[in-house]
């Protein structure tokens, strides 16, 4: 027996007529006939009496037919699936992503994702950006997010967005009232930063001493979030990315545009030898929007 076979039988079991169930399976009258035919000798009995044109099943084709039925609905799964894998709707996907997009504004854009995607599988870990390098390179994921400036795409990286980074105020302070944070606007100001290690920290630094600006730096951690809920908590002022400020969830914090314009990098990075996943290139391209359309073009320079 045939695959072709059995939905020949199927389809002529369904309409009873040879004309439709041709036109089911979008082959001609005579195909259908010499697959049901084809089957009958395979079978070694008889399937269908002819009367008047239309083919009335025997008792054992009825017998068959449950069988037939529940055999042919796993290979329409199989064949659903494989539909829904090349339309990019059913797949796995395992992201690796930095503190800063893990903890605030990935989750959003991933559950965003899979609202159309109910068959789809995404799996993220969070490590520091130069470990999700590391696991990049290693093969260890799908995908990798991080802090890195790439300033020409490549086929295994390019750059994602890039963001402007915002002043983050405890509610209530006096720089509240401004529409635009200034570099001599935090003087003197007690100050919550990111190590020296991250490049964003040594663009602020360099603009600070260009305009011969000093703050208080009393505390640093290289959580972006963490930042801000330091800054809730009355440690200070701080400078951070645009993600981070989007995804806070905090009511005490207050965020202003900081100028001149201080931009961070956000990469996109794929395996060099890794078998691509379909549904990657759709993803990063929603992830992509989704940064343009919750924090605005005046925020978010495309890649």
């Amino acid at each position: 027996m045939k695959l072709r076979q059995l939905e020949a039988f199927r389809a002529v079991m369904l309409h009873q007529t040879v004309t439709l169930a041709s036109e089911m399976l979008h082959i001609s009258q005579p195909a259908t006939t010499r697959l049901i035919a084809d089957l009958e000798r395979s079978l070694k009995f008889r399937l269908f009496d002819r009367v008047k044109g239309r083919l009335y099943p025997t008792v054992e084709a009825r017998a068959l037919y449950e069988e037939v039925q529940r055999s042919l609905a796993g290979v329409d799964r199989i064949a659903r699936a494989a539909d829904e894998i090349r339309n990019m709707q059913r797949g796995t996907l395992h992201v690796a992503a930095a503190p800063a997009l893990a903890l605030s504004f990935l989750p959003h854009a991933i559950a965003d994702y899979l609202k159309m995607r109910r068959e789809a599988h995404v799996s993220m870990v969070m490590h520091s950006s130069r470990s999700v390098v590391d696991m990049v390179m290693g093969q260890r994921c799908d995908v990798g997010f991080v802090r890195l400036s790439i300033n020409h795409a490549t086929a295994h990286g390019e750059r994602l967005v890039a963001t402007k980074m915002v002043c983050a105020l405890p509610a209530g302070h006096r720089l509240c009232a401004k529409d635009v944070v200034g570099p001599s606007d935090l003087a003197g100001e007690r100050f919550v930063a990111h190590p020296r290690s991250v490049e964003a920290r040594l663009q602020l630094d360099a603009l600070l001493a260009a305009h011969g600006v000093e703050v208080k730096l009393q505390m640093e951690t290289q959580i972006s979030y963490a930042i801000c809920s330091f800054v809730e908590a009355g440690a200070g002022v701080a400078v951070i990315d645009a993600f981070s400020a989007w995804s806070y969830r905090g009511t005490g914090v207050v965020f202003k545009p900081f100028d001149p314009a201080i931009f961070t990098d956000t990469a996109v990075l794929t395996p060099s030898q890794r078998p691509t996943p379909l549904l990657l290139k759709s993803f990063v391209q929603h992830v992509r929007t989704f940064a343009m359309e919750k924090l605005g073009e005046g925020i978010v320079v495309s890649a």
